[in-house]
């Protein structure tokens, strides 16, 4: 599992069926210091993320194990939208 923020959306009007009524996302990999690495992917919506959202995704063959997502052709899906998180008790982020 990997931590984003979303920076946009993608819109797809012609795509393989079983894509049909999927919300993609374009999303920025960051560290958990909220550095962004350079690297985006474009990622399924599970959970109804919204632009500037820090969210957590997972890749690969992890990506097709979620209930929209399974059995589709899925490199990448948004799993959950991060409220906050800590390391060492230290509050690294709150949205």
């Amino acid at each position: 599992m990997l931590l984003g923020r979303v920076a946009g959306t993608l819109v797809a009007s012609r795509k393989e069926e079983t894509l049909e009524g999927l919300k993609f996302l374009v999303v920025k990999q960051i560290d958990v210091d909220e550095s962004e690495t350079g690297s985006y992917v474009v990622a399924a919506d599970a959970v109804g993320a919204g632009v500037g959202e820090v969210v957590m995704y997972a890749t690969g063959s992890s990506a097709r194990q979620t209930a929209l997502t399974q059995d589709r052709p899925c490199d990448a899906v948004v799993m959950a939208i991060v409220d906050q998180w800590e390391i060492g008790g230290d509050e690294m982020y709150r949205k």
